[in-house]
């Protein structure tokens, strides 16, 4: 297991970090997760914070909070783009959300690097873009939100209740479990804090 925290498929080092979180008195696979907090993938990043957490660990708080956050998505190119789904789609990793007309008259495809739902485009469908620009905001799951909720609930900081704090309202993609979380949430860092 602890060989394949290098692989170089992604998606095999984000079942690895989930993995590793499995055994939480093994100090080797702590090491590793510690390591896999830095992957450059953003869900093998999400999973190593999320295991570390059962280590007692919440060197991986930071990304947990970041995962109540949208994520822009940048264009990996210049070109026109023409998005394939609109606002409130929801998307998985690889899931085809725009097409970009290069230069060249080349058709490239822009594709969801995460899971989540495609909360806001930033471009206008049928504008020039060029490399690095924002194109959307993704909102996360709600199954990412709820473990990170869960995982917030034992090493979350009084700071992190204001990320925290919209999740407690209705959302069209959040039930009343993760409404709930939310609330639990913010009582046990509330309740840390005044001890």
């Amino acid at each position: 297991m602890l060989a394949l925290t290098n692989h170089p498929v992604p998606e095999v080092r984000v079942t690895v970090a989930w993995s590793l979180g499995q055994d939480s008195q093994d100090a080797s696979f702590h090491d590793s997760l510690q390591a896999l907090l830095k992957d450059p993938n953003t869900l093998v990043r999400r999973n190593a914070a999320l295991s570390l957490v059962r280590f007692g660990d919440g060197s991986g708080r930071t990304e947990l909070v970041s995962i109540l956050k949208p994520v822009p998505l940048s264009s990996p190119q210049n070109g026109v783009i023409t998005f394939r789904l609109k606002e409130d789609d929801s998307v998985s990793p690889g899931t085809l959300i725009a097409r970009i007309r290069t230069g060249g008259g080349g058709l490239d495809e822009f594709r969801s690097p995460l899971p989540g739902f495609l909360e806001k485009k930033l471009v206008e469908d049928g504008k020039e873009i060029v490399v690095g620009e924002k194109i959307l905001l993704l909102s996360p799951t709600e199954e990412e939100v709820w473990e990170a909720l869960r995982a917030l609930y034992l090493i979350g900081l009084p700071e992190d209740i204001a990320e925290i704090e919209p999740f407690t309202g209705k959302s069209p993609h959040m039930a009343e479990r993760t409404r709930q979380q939310a609330r639990l949430t913010i009582q046990a860092i509330q309740k840390r804090a005044s001890n």
